[in-house]
């Protein structure tokens, strides 16, 4: 059960306290067949609520605090994984894990973007924020993937690129620019998992792949729902209107020809069976290294050409 219930949740948070309570009973009281029917009601009440969730509730699902994170999953994946530190220019950037481990006997570069639990964490973190040197920092991994022909994983769960002085100083832009140059490059298959949020060149600068996949709660888009209102606005009130227009979910993003694949979640969202939501997308992500290892190293460039030139709709006149 949750600790944390999202206001569209509030619901299943009454009978969850109620199932705690008799759980709790030490009394010799028998509560057996309540507690079936209470479970029976949990369950009912789930589907209903997560069968129509808005784009606004997916986005606050892609951001609920007890979502599970990146280095959540790499370390269910790989337990011989070793991360590798610092960009050999400037620092090394919390914000973001790299480095290099197997999935049930495959060799891989794992790259996630990293958030924290708490404020300590967070600030530790930077709230999964990459700076300048995290980019650079991926990059150096990739190519060393590339190197010993390893696929790259990469885990993308960011609200944006962190736009902090110190971040413009060392160049940001410049940063995330290249890792879109030397990604479209590289002779390894990659494969991008949205886990919660996608958003901006944040996202991007460790997105640029050969198979895009997200979960089924997540988000991607160019700016945050509450960004775009508040561009388009004046008001950051109106975000559900904002993730409506700009059709954030993977269903849009899918419909849109960038997502190729849709990971469905557990009932109620990744947070509530983070065993049954790692071991479908290890096994997702096994199935889609199979499917990409016999692609010869030369031909990613022109493949990831054609991918991305599908994407989009222009005129000329």
């Amino acid at each position: 059960m949750a600790d944390y219930y999202l206001e569209f949740e509030k619901p299943i948070q009454e009978i969850d306290l109620k199932i705690l309570e008799l759980e709790a009973d030490t009394s010799s009281a028998d509560h057996s067949t309540e507690l079936s029917k209470l479970k029976t009601q949990r369950n009912s009440s789930l589907k209903e609520i997560f069968s129509g969730l808005s784009r606004w509730q997916r986005v606050q699902l892609a951001r609920h605090p007890q979502r599970p994170f990146s280095l959540d999953y790499i370390q269910f994946f790989s337990s011989d994984f070793i991360e590798l530190h610092g960009d050999r220019y400037f620092s090394d950037d919390s914000a973001v894990i790299c480095g290099i481990g197997s999935i049930e006997g495959v060799k891989v570069a794992l790259i996630g973007q990293q958030k924290g639990r708490n404020t300590k964490e967070n600030l530790f973190r930077n709230f999964g924020m990459m700076r300048p040197e995290g980019y650079r920092k991926a990059l150096r991994i990739m190519k060393l993937a590339e190197k010993f022909n390893l696929p790259i994983v990469s885990l993308i769960d960011t609200p944006g690129a962190y736009p902090g002085i110190g971040a413009e100083e060392r160049g940001q832009g410049a940063a995330i620019a290249k890792n879109l140059w030397e990604m479209s490059k590289l002779k390894v298959p990659v494969i991008a998992i949205i886990i919660g949020e996608g958003a901006s060149g944040g996202a991007l600068g460790i997105g640029v792949c050969d198979r895009m996949l997200m979960l089924e709660n997540t988000w991607y888009s160019v700016i945050s729902p509450e960004g775009c209102a508040s561009i388009l606005w004046r008001d950051s009130a109106k975000a559900p209107d904002a993730a409506d227009a700009m059709k954030v979910t993977p269903d849009d993003i899918m419909n849109m020809g960038i997502c190729d694949r849709i990971i469905e979640e557990p009932l109620g969202g990744a947070h509530r069976n983070f065993d049954e939501m790692a071991e479908t997308l290890k096994k997702v992500l096994l199935e889609e290294i199979k499917n990409l290892k016999d692609i010869a190293p030369d031909a990613f460039l022109e493949l990831r050409i054609a991918r991305y030139e599908k994407m989009g709709v222009y005129t000329e006149s």
